[in-house]
């Protein structure tokens, strides 16, 4: 993949972060607190990479509006009362976002988080000025739409056949596909390998950080 790409465009949640454990607990403990049925860990994580609103449909279907609002607010008081850290990127991932970006090439994230979730999290692994646009799912389309995708091969002025999406759910593939463009998968967060193969990506890695050697060979 060497020369191929110019536009790396990573998912968030999963991908570059071990977020995965905490995001299921959070979603959890939300429907605990709103007296509904918890769901199980593998529905919890089925949905990691979707809006927070959408998220929150796809678990508790009978949830009216209002019981929906109350489910998102226990979730985001849950979500943000642990601090994030460079600590919790998966091992590497700093090294390899700053030897990619030194090596020139633009970087960016396309989340399910909610802006200020983003933002937090951008601050508190000290990313932020490695990443040329990023984009959260509640100031544009949720995952699969590609909106997100356009909007930031629009912003870093890159066509689809030199960007690349690297994620680790189906839905981060599916929004790649809608927007035709490439993508790699990673099978170290919310789904697995055998999932992942069903959206055709170049390749299915174990660890983002293997795809330092793959680009810059």
């Amino acid at each position: 993949m060497k020369n191929r790409f110019d536009l790396i465009i990573f998912d968030w949640d999963g991908t570059l972060i071990d977020s995965i454990d905490w995001i299921t607990h959070c979603l959890q403990k939300a429907g605990e607190r709103c007296g509904c049925a918890i769901p199980e860990r593998q529905a919890a994580k089925e949905v990691i990479g979707l809006s927070i609103n959408k998220a929150m449909q796809a678990l508790f279907p009978t949830a009216d509006a209002s019981k929906l609002e109350q489910l998102v607010s226990y979730y985001s008081q849950e979500y943000f009362a642990k601090q994030i850290s460079a600590d919790d990127l998966f091992a590497g991932v700093y090294d390899m976002l700053e030897q990619l970006k030194s090596s020139g090439y633009l970087l960016a994230v396309a989340t399910g988080k909610t802006r200020a979730g983003l933002d937090e999290a951008l601050a508190g692994t000290g990313t932020l000025e490695l990443f040329c646009a990023t984009r959260s799912a509640d100031e544009t389309a949720s995952k699969p739409n590609p909106r997100m995708l356009n909007e930031i091969m629009q912003q870093a002025n890159t066509p689809k056949e030199r960007t690349l999406m690297v994620g680790d759910t189906s839905h981060d593939l599916q929004m790649a596909m809608n927007a035709h463009i490439s993508s790699v998968a990673v099978s170290c967060g919310a789904h697995s390998e055998t999932i992942l193969q069903h959206y055709n990506p170049l390749l299915c890695l174990k660890q983002p950080t293997e795809l330092l050697e793959l680009i810059l060979g």
